[in-house]
């Protein structure tokens, strides 16, 4: 039906009315009520009509005219099905006709319409003289050749989409070729004309949009040598046509990064780049960011591209990297330079290598010099001394990571250079602000620091770089360490000089003769003013001890002291480091002082935790015993994240941990470990911590935390722990449900597993375990579905993959089994990845049982009775996993869930192909009514039948994965209701022991 040119027509008002309640001033009600009218109505067979009455209305406004090509573009990718497949030639007449009437109207609905025809054009596979139709129809005048040139930039990029629209691979492949490929030199021609008939006139920035989404299909030579390349060239001069003529000038240098067989347009390329160098200059002192953003941009891209070359041919392409290099010089903003950073990296990657050592020579000077340049970029603003920024600290974050940025190219400098040169130059402008600035007593003056930042960016650069320096480096370091420690004294600078001295501890670790006087100057930084300054000190701390904990051993009564006066001041996250730091001094002992210097750090945090245990009746209290911040009776935080007025407490348990962690010193076979010795007095301790808060989640994990850290450090030294942690382990679970328990359980399954290390009694008895937790999660999922438990339903998981990992055959023979899958299917409605993850990979390594040869090489062969097992749960259960992989899939699974998915579905097929394609047939049929059509559905069941026969692994999950991306792109929206297929059953879970 048509729309009166007077007034709208009673067909579209409804629309109209819904989209000016949305624009309008009403409540959220009447706006969530418009929209799921629109939504239906988008997804209708009488959108058709009624689209394009709007878009042919004279009296329809600009954004109901957009609404409607927007909608109709929807229906054109996904409904096409809705139309007899012989009227799809009246809708490209249609949309023709649309196109002239819209070539001087807004340009959205233009663009739509042309995406509109090019998603016809890859599915209407009958229209083969696609581009001779739309040329002969749009192409006839200027104001025509405005359509012509967008639909002929749409028209690839809508090919390379063409996993949207409902097409097999092979029809997908062969209408790429029918449209690109066939037609690539009739369009060069096309866009020749057009650039041949505009000569004189302004740059067009839709023609070089247009040779960019060509470059794909038309050949880089053939491009450069036509006048496009004086096009494009010329715009860059052209404010309108600045940034698609350098996306298209980047494009074709990317064309040609196989050198070898584009030398002849590199030739070409070369000379042409190189006559814009001056241009570099001219826009820095024009202070034109954009252009100045525009071509560093094609220098960094154009040595990206050929960089080989250029390690190949050094002396014909060092302009280019000078060119680079010049760039980054000049950009006083430190806006664009981080363009140039990758170019950098990769040109390093070559000169490294042997073979291009001649290149490495004689490009040296240019990375030299680029020491330089990132040392003056590495500089703080000239802002006031106490906030250089000036309060915008957005600007201060911004700065910081730009400056890592920028070290990392300092590190590829140290490569090609030699880390002397480069310290070298960090070294001499530290020389050059001292003759300059300081002053004979090395104090500030007035309580400033001349110029701070002339002196602070070299010493970040030194830090920057202390990965690549080798610890045996004698030219400069040397010198550096005998002045970092005599420098004036400002928050900055010792913050950065202090870091240098973190950064270089396995240096000094070879040269002891330092460690003194740096480690005074470390220590000193804990009475410092500054908070940086004091994290600093404890990072530096904690490698120092780290590094240099054999020539600090006898120092450890001393450092105790030291840990004892500090601790309570420091911010949580440094003592962490610090405790870190001494732990490794601890774990430096020998064997037999080991447990004395245990004893003397961990004793009086025992003591100190155990105090708070004791005092924590109240919910605060508790918090601060599990070093959470508390907020209140109904907001009890369980983050890190504390405010200024509720600070966090320290976390005493997790202060055992970190030694727990770091001192697990070598024990000859036989020998009971002094740790294990130590931490069996410790280990009730912790346990009647959990009796008396095991409704409390924080204190909870924080324990299960240090008791799965055991087992990681101590391994089967842990056995004599072992039989009251598991009980422990499974009370607590009992009483709590907290997953954290699980998380622990599955660290015993991994540690006593190895059968050269542990006997059968043990290995036993840690299934028996495994099995106890099993049943308790049964119980508990009796009562809880698993949307109310998703943490309890990943910890179970991640449990059982230990357990098929560790004891598949007890596992799958047993009749733990059944019930395991049942809560699998319980648990795949989750929409959260993580649990979803931890379920899908326990039923792909299930499934894989399920074959003649088991999937670890720790089994020599699948035992027959494993094998029958698992392929009769696949055909009890398989339907059920298929429906609710599938409905997941295209419905509420996370994007993170589709590998592991597809996975499981691959299982299942390589175990059931034939009942598999049924169960698809089955689960297509529960599919709401109008969401897929028959033929399509048929398509796809075709072509996995095909695959299937084929064992055409791959070809299964693309086709999946496509097909569903289709299905859910075409039905599913932010607020659709369905949230899955309805009429599956067997959700719901029931376990009777």
């Amino acid at each position: 039906m048509m729309a009166s040119p007077n007034g709208p027509s009673d067909q579209f008002a409804p629309v109209l009315a819904a989209l000016a309640t949305m624009q309008g001033n009403v409540d959220r009600e009447q706006k969530y009520q418009a929209t799921q009218f629109l939504e239906h109505f988008q997804k209708s067979p009488e959108a058709w009509t009624v689209v394009h009455a709007i878009l042919q209305s004279e009296s329809a406004g600009v954004e109901a005219q957009l609404f409607a090509a927007t909608t109709l573009k929807g229906k054109i990718t996904y409904d096409i099905h809705q139309l007899p497949r012989d009227s799809l030639v009246d809708l490209r007449n249609s949309l023709l006709s649309l196109l002239v009437s819209y070539r001087n109207g807004s340009r959205p609905i233009r663009t739509q319409l042309c995406v509109c025809l090019a998603s016809l054009a890859l599915q209407l596979l009958e229209w083969k003289d696609v581009i001779s139709l739309v040329v002969s129809t749009l192409g006839n005048d200027v104001e025509s050749s405005v359509c012509l040139l967008e639909f002929l930039k749409i028209l690839p990029e809508e090919v390379t989409e063409g996993r949207k629209v409902s097409l097999t691979e092979e029809e997908l492949e062969t209408r790429s070729r029918e449209l690109l490929t066939d037609n690539a030199t009739e369009v060069l021609r096309l866009l020749v004309r057009y650039a041949q008939s505009t000569a004189g006139s302004p740059p067009n920035p839709a023609l070089i949009s247009c040779v960019n989404s060509w470059l794909r299909e038309i050949p880089v030579l053939d491009v450069i040598g036509t006048q496009l390349i004086d096009v494009i060239i010329s715009a860059l001069s052209s404010e309108a046509a600045l940034d698609p003529a350098v996306e298209c000038l980047c494009n074709i240098f990317r064309e040609t990064r196989e050198v070898d067989v584009s030398q002849e347009a590199i030739l070409i390329l070369y000379p042409r780049v190189m006559n814009l160098r001056p241009k570099i200059r001219e826009a820095a002192q024009s202070e034109d960011s954009e252009k100045f953003r525009g071509f560093t941009r094609i220098f960094a891209e154009a040595g990206e591209a050929w960089v080989v070359l250029i390690a190949r041919m050094p002396m014909d392409f060092r302009e280019l990297v000078s060119a680079i290099a010049e760039c980054a010089a000049l950009d006083a903003e430190r806006d664009v330079i981080s363009l140039t950073f990758n170019f950098w990296y990769e040109l390093k990657n070559y000169l490294v290598l042997e073979k291009y050592i001649e290149a490495r020579v004689k490009i040296a000077d240019i990375y030299s010099q680029l020491v330089d340049i990132m040392i003056r970029h590495l500089h703080y603003p000239e802002g006031s001394e106490a906030d250089p920024f000036n309060g915008d600290r957005e600007a201060e974050e911004k700065f910081r990571e730009f400056r890592h940025s920028m070290g990392d190219v300092l590190k590829d400098c140290c490569e090609v250079i030699g880390s002397a040169a480069c310290l070298g130059k960090a070294y001499a402008e530290i020389q050059n602000w001292m003759q300059r600035y300081a002053t004979d007593s090395q104090k500030p003056v007035n309580g400033r620091v001349e110029s701070w930042q002339s002196l602070e960016a070299p010493l970040f650069s030194l830090r920057a770089m202390g990965r690549m320096i080798p610890a045996d480096e004698e030219q400069v370091l040397p010198q550096i360490m005998t002045s970092l420690v005599q420098l004036p004294e400002h928050d900055k600078v010792r913050f950065a000089a202090t870091l240098v001295l973190g950064r270089y501890t396995e240096w000094t670790s070879k040269h002891p003769t330092y460690l003194e006087p740096q480690l005074n100057y470390i220590t000193r930084g804990f009475e410092h003013n500054s908070k940086d300054v004091a994290r600093a000190a404890a990072m530096a701390l904690k490698f120092f001890c780290q590094d240099c904990g054999k020539l600090l051993v006898d120092h450890v009564g001393q450092l105790h002291n030291f840990y004892e006066q500090v601790a309570g001041d420091l911010p949580i996250a440094s003592l962490y480091e610090v405790t870190d730091g001494v732990a490794h001094v601890v774990a430096a002992q020998p064997l037999d002082k080991i447990y004395d210097a245990l004893r003397l750090f961990c004793e009086p945090i025992a003591k100190r935790l155990m105090e708070k245990a004791n005092s924590a009746n109240d919910d605060k209290a508790k918090c601060e015993l599990a070093g959470t911040p508390y907020q209140g009776p109904n907001l009890l935080s369980f983050t890190t994240i504390a405010t200024k007025n509720d600070p966090i407490q320290i976390d005493y348990i997790q202060l055992l941990t970190i030694f727990v962690q770091v001192v697990h010193p070598h024990v000859p076979p036989g020998t009971l470990n002094p740790m294990i010795r130590f931490w069996s007095g410790l280990v009730p301790v912790l346990g009647t911590i959990l009796d008396n808060f095991v409704e409390f989640s924080p204190v909870c994990e924080r324990v299960s935390r240090c008791y799965r850290t055991m087992l990681v450090s101590y391994r089967t030294d842990m056995l004599p722990l072992l039989p009251q942690l598991a009980e422990k382990l499974v009370t607590c679970f009992q009483k709590s449900h907290q997953g954290c328990f699980l998380w622990v359980t599955g660290a015993v399954i991994r540690e006593f597993a190895d059968e050269e290390l542990v006997d059968e009694a043990t290995r036993v008895s840690v299934y028996q375990f495994l099995e106890q937790q099993c049943l308790n999660m049964f119980r508990l999922l009796n009562t809880k579905a698993a949307t109310e438990i998703p943490d309890v339903i990943e910890d179970f998981f991640r449990l059982l993959v230990d357990g098929v990992m560790f004891h598949p055959y007890k596992l799958i023979l047993s009749n733990l089994l059944q019930p395991i899958f049942e809560a699998s299917l319980h648990s795949l409605s989750l929409e959260q990845v993580d649990p979803l993850v931890a379920v899908l990979q326990f039923l792909r390594d299930v499934l894989a049982y399920g074959r003649s040869s088991p999937p670890t090489s720790a089994y020599p062969e699948n035992p027959k009775e494993v094998q029958e097992a698992v392929k009769a749960t696949a055909l009890s259960k398989g339907e059920l996993i298929t429906q609710k992989i599938l409905s997941g899939l295209m419905y509420s699974f996370p994007r993170d869930c589709v590998p592991d998915s597809s996975g499981v579905l691959l299982a299942l097929v390589e175990l059931c192909p034939e009942p598999w394609l049924q169960w698809m047939k089955r689960t297509l049929e529960l599919l709401p009514a109008g969401s897929i059509s028959p033929t399509e559905a048929q398509k796809f069941l075709t072509t996995l039948e095909g695959a299937v026969s084929a064992r055409d692994f791959k070809k299964i999950r693309y086709s999946l994965q496509d097909f569903t991306n289709w299905y859910r792109r075409k039905n599913v929206t932010p607020r659709t209701a369905i949230t899955g297929i309805e009429g599956i059953e067997g959700s719901r879970f029931s376990f009777s022991e």
